[in-house]
């Protein structure tokens, strides 16, 4: 497996090696010691959801207000554009995102730290998205961003019409700050600096 970060601090691609025989394939979808060490710590799982999207869909952009969930996302049967974003005011990145797929194909995984936005549209007709999730839902904790926000300019497929009430009517990013909603870089890494074992730091 290999893991490695992706341009925006917080965000991880994941690249388990995958064994083929006659019978079909296994991998490890997740490894605890792999993840850590990649990481700085383990990854609590408190909940995991699944969701089926068919194309056209987008789901996003959100995120959840600190101390937030981390989420590992995989896509178990089709393909997925996920796109995250760095809402983090104050980060260096802040504003840009990165676009990676996740498929039944390449089995990858994305890992995405507290305070960081994503969301995902398939690029088949039916995609499968599995998340472990850190923390459980909590009522008044979501942060939602406008995923067809102009000034991000993100990479979405050409068909995409089918989008939740809640997304639509979200706010832009530069809207969400003006709002106050969204979190705070330094907030953030200290956040991740709670988190991170001991035996790893230095």
């Amino acid at each position: 497996m290999q893991i490695r970060q992706l341009r925006v601090d917080g965000a991880f691609l994941i690249q388990p090696k995958v064994f083929h025989d006659d019978r079909g394939l296994f991998l490890e979808a997740f490894s605890q010691p792999e993840f850590r060490k990649a990481v700085g710590h383990e990854l609590s799982v408190a909940q995991v959801n699944c969701s089926v999207s068919r194309r056209g869909t987008i789901r996003g952009l959100h995120a959840t207000a600190l101390p937030g969930q981390a989420r590992y996302m995989t896509c178990p049967q089709g393909a997925i554009i996920d796109i995250l974003v760095d809402i983090r005011v104050g980060s260096p990145t802040y504003g840009e995102h990165v676009a990676v797929e996740l498929s039944a194909e390449n089995r990858n995984a994305l890992y995405l730290a507290e305070g960081l936005a994503h969301g995902f549209a398939p690029l088949t007709d039916q995609a499968t998205v599995v998340y472990l999730c850190s923390s459980t839902w909590s009522p008044g904790t979501s942060i939602q961003i406008d995923p067809l926000d102009p000034e991000l300019d993100l990479p979405w497929p050409a068909k995409r019409d089918l989008l939740s009430e809640k997304d639509l009517a979200a706010p832009s990013l530069r809207e969400a700050e003006k709002l106050g909603l969204l979190p705070d870089y330094s907030a953030c890494r200290a956040r991740y600096a709670e988190l991170e074992d001991p035996a790893l730091v230095g």
